[in-house]
């Protein structure tokens, strides 16, 4: 009888193992367009990509919590459009190209690159992650075009065009004053960002307009043969904060088949004032101890004083909840259609939530669309198909095929 009970016991756990199994696999792909990295990944031990306490996105952390693929950004600082500044955005540019080859190349059983929504797709089906790489701020380039082919060989397959300060692709949503830019301006793309967005149709790199300026956004669509992507950008209607996108932008952003990823980052979900100046007082207290004349993200971000201190501002002011987030997506579905939105996340960036804090909570954002009266199959399309689909499209259009690294 004991033997019996045993070889029951075993048949009983195989089959909910194996049904835990299929069960994981049945589930729809879930992919975050914006993870970012800090420089020091994968050298500093802190910053290992397979399990770090101070990372809200991992190796170990992405499988815990069911999130299978993501797009590790390469980003770079707005700087000086001169020729020394160019070539400085370039190098720190390779670095995270580097950074993220390494990633791969250390852990090749966990992670692989996916540089076709078909390679997400094969990752997935032999148990792996997939990492993908996007541009955030295209001065990077250096204002040099063929900086874009290199980028496409190393894999990028979205490029920003701007982030926080004008470039010289195209006006940001949030001109700096520190770069000199003015504060209100209706010019949109240049004649460069024109070339960026022509040649990344022809490569087959989707563009993508967040941080972008409302001008340089319709710019962009007038141009671009290829569906277009905002890779983290929340609703205006909801929030009135110029780095979400009004309406009238999510839907031509749809017309033209493109897809909006809404993004969890809790100042562009739910506006608290009281959060915002303990959060701009905190960072200049561990700036002014750390020596720094203004707070550095890189060189700050990650310092105790500071990770300590933002654990007492999120008990004091608690962050947007994955339902607060949920509902940006909603308004978004209802304005711009349930095949024309996605989501992101922008960990490691700026993004969090009380309930989606790092990877681990992914199933939370599941459940909460749930709660929105999604079904599986729209759940879906929000957490991959629809970005798939687009990245999709944007492969078949291109002109070239092959190019050199």
């Amino acid at each position: 009888m004991n033997v019996f009970r045993t070889l029951g016991q075993a048949l009983a756990l195989a089959l909910v193992l194996g049904g835990t199994a299929r069960a994981e696999q049945d589930r729809p792909i879930t992919l975050d367009t914006h993870v970012d990295i800090p420089f020091a990944y994968m050298h500093d031990p802190r910053f290992d990509a397979a399990h770090s306490d101070l990372l809200k996105v991992d190796l170990d952390k992405m499988k815990q919590g069911g999130l299978d693929a993501a797009f590790f950004i390469v980003y770079v600082e707005q700087g000086p459009l001169t020729p020394a500044g160019y070539a400085h955005a370039v190098v720190e540019a390779q670095t995270k190209y580097d950074d993220i080859a390494l990633m791969i190349k250390r852990y090749p059983d966990r992670i692989g690159l996916a540089t076709t929504p078909d390679q997400v797709r094969a990752n997935r089906a032999a148990g792996k992650l997939s990492a993908m790489i996007g541009v955030e701020n295209g001065y990077s380039l250096g204002h040099d075009l063929a900086n874009l082919d290199k980028a496409y060989a190393h894999g990028a397959r979205y490029v920003g065009l701007a982030h926080m300060g004008h470039n010289d692709l195209c006006t940001s949503s949030t001109p700096e004053a520190d770069l000199g830019d003015p504060p209100l301006s209706d010019a949109g793309i240049s004649d460069f960002g024109r070339s960026v967005v022509k040649r990344a149709n022809q490569l087959g790199i989707m563009v993508d307009v967040s941080h972008s300026s409302d001008a340089c956004v319709r710019d962009v669509l007038a141009l671009s043969t290829s569906p277009i992507i905002a890779s983290h950008s929340s609703s205006r209607a909801l929030l009135n904060h110029p780095r979400n996108l009004s309406d009238d932008l999510l839907r031509a952003i749809a017309a033209k088949g493109g897809v909006i990823q809404a993004v969890a980052v809790g100042t562009y979900l739910k506006y608290d004032g009281g959060r915002e100046l303990a959060e701009k007082a905190l960072q200049a207290q561990v700036a002014h101890a750390a020596g720094h004349k203004a707070f550095d993200a890189e060189k700050d971000g990650y310092l105790p004083a500071y990770v300590e201190g933002m654990k007492r501002i999120d008990a004091a002011f608690p962050l947007p909840t994955v339902d607060d987030f949920a509902r940006h997506i909603r308004h978004m579905v209802d304005v711009a259609g349930v095949d024309h939105v996605g989501i992101a996340s922008d960990f490691d960036g700026g993004g969090g939530l009380a309930d989606w804090n790092d990877a681990t909570q992914t199933r939370n954002v599941t459940a909460a669309l749930r709660r929105q009266g999604f079904s599986d199959a729209d759940i879906a399309k929000l957490w991959s198909g629809n970005l798939l689909r687009v990245w999709g499209e944007v492969t078949e259009r291109a002109t070239v095929h092959h190019v050199a690294g």
